[in-house]
């Protein structure tokens, strides 16, 4: 500032002296009468919620297991009475001045819960497998075994062709041709 440089202030104490000189200086140089009386702020509405409007909020999609993840936080969406599940629905999170978020749908705050820091993983495991199949009339259920997939997927095999089929029948056994010495011979 021009002010200080100009009184020559080179502690904190010289400077808010010259401050304190300067301010009313100022104020009576540019200072502008206000058109109306009165303070030109307006007081917020009664139902109108401080720590929704004093928060950064950012669009997230829910994933298939109802989890919103936002800066390496992940909210698990507990179900309500509007709906049973929020799965790909666009929700807005409100990170709030202290630190907190918050969920809403359409205007609506969610309840949440921490979710596991990953989802896990349910796959089928390698080897047979017993499965139970549903009894059909009177008859009791029944297990039967059955094959899973192994751990990588691989190519399908092709079939084999039949006994009688014509690709396993042997390759023409022999032919006769004529060699330049004018005899036949057999070549196989």
């Amino acid at each position: 500032m021009v002010e200080l440089r100009l009184a020559d202030a080179r502690t904190l104490e010289q400077a808010q002296h010259v401050v304190r000189d300067y301010l009313p200086r100022f104020n009576a140089q540019f200072a502008v009468p206000a058109t109306q009386p009165g303070s030109a702020y307006r007081p917020l509405p009664e139902h109108s919620q401080a720590e929704t409007l004093f928060c950064f909020k950012y669009l997230r999609t829910v994933g298939a297991d109802n989890v919103v993840s936002f800066a390496g936080q992940r909210l698990q969406i507990r179900a309500d009475q509007q709906r049973r599940s929020y799965a790909q629905a666009r929700v807005e999170v409100h990170e709030r001045l202290d630190g907190s978020l918050a969920v809403y749908y359409a205007g609506n705050c969610l309840s949440t819960t921490p979710a596991p820091a990953s989802a896990p993983l349910l796959r089928a495991r390698s080897g047979p497998r017993v499965t139970t199949r549903p009894a059909v009339g009177g008859e009791p259920a029944v297990s039967v075994r059955t094959e899973t997939a192994g751990s990588p997927p691989t190519a399908p095999t092709p079939p084999k062709p039949r006994a009688d089929h014509p690709w396993r029948k042997p390759v023409i056994a022999s032919k006769r041709t004529q060699s330049s010495s004018g005899k036949g011979e057999t070549v196989t």
